[in-house]
């Protein structure tokens, strides 16, 4: 005899609860909006060709708190607004499909995946403490690594020049962004248990 483990419901799922497409849809366009919203929360820096934005946060958050799938729908609809020309991408430098051959597109394109894998992680740990900062630490390190790997690609910066361009800047930004996460996730769990 075989047991199938259930899947946990996601965050989103408990406070958005339904089911079918439309649900799913909602859903979707929820976790696009979120991130939109983060997207224009922005700043340059000296130094770097990256501005400091809330976009990190945003893929985090939405990975955190709707799950892998949903994650992932909603950062490729991010994606595809952005190269469609809709103004959901940071107001620095290019837009449209143009942002995609800037600085920023090794970040960009790393958005489902780190999503993605955050979601996921984060269904398998039941949103402990530990396994949630896992979760937050590897998306981040998807997105930094692929940033990176671009950055060096299209400036030919070097290892060292590339990590203090693409790295090194943000790192007090992105422990910031990660206790965020964790404080909005932890609230929403704690109310989602007080609810009960």
């Amino acid at each position: 005899m075989t047991t199938t483990r259930l899947a946990m419901p996601t965050l989103a799922q408990e406070y958005l609860r339904g089911e079918g497409a439309w649900m799913e849809a909602a859903r979707v366009a929820s976790a696009n909006l979120l991130m939109v919203l983060c997207a224009w929360i922005a700043m340059p820096l000296p130094g770097t060709p990256v501005p400091l934005t809330g976009q990190t946060f945003g893929v985090l958050l939405v990975g955190a708190l709707f799950g892998a799938t949903c994650g992932w729908q909603a950062m490729m609809l991010y994606l595809l607004e952005g190269a469609a020309g809709l103004p959901v991408f940071q107001p620095f430098g290019a837009q449209g499909a143009a942002h995609f051959s800037g600085p920023t597109t090794g970040y960009l394109l790393a958005f489902p995946a780190a999503a993605a894998l955050t979601g996921w992680l984060v269904a398998r740990g039941k949103r402990h403490t530990v396994n949630l900062l896992g979760a937050l630490l590897a998306g981040e390190g998807i997105i930094f690594t692929s940033g990176c790997v671009w950055l060096a690609f299209l400036l030919h910066l070097g290892w060292r020049g590339t990590l203090l361009a693409g790295l090194t800047p943000f790192v007090l930004g992105e422990i910031i962004k990660m206790a965020a996460v964790m404080a909005a996730v932890g609230g929403l769990e704690l109310g989602r248990r007080s609810s009960r």
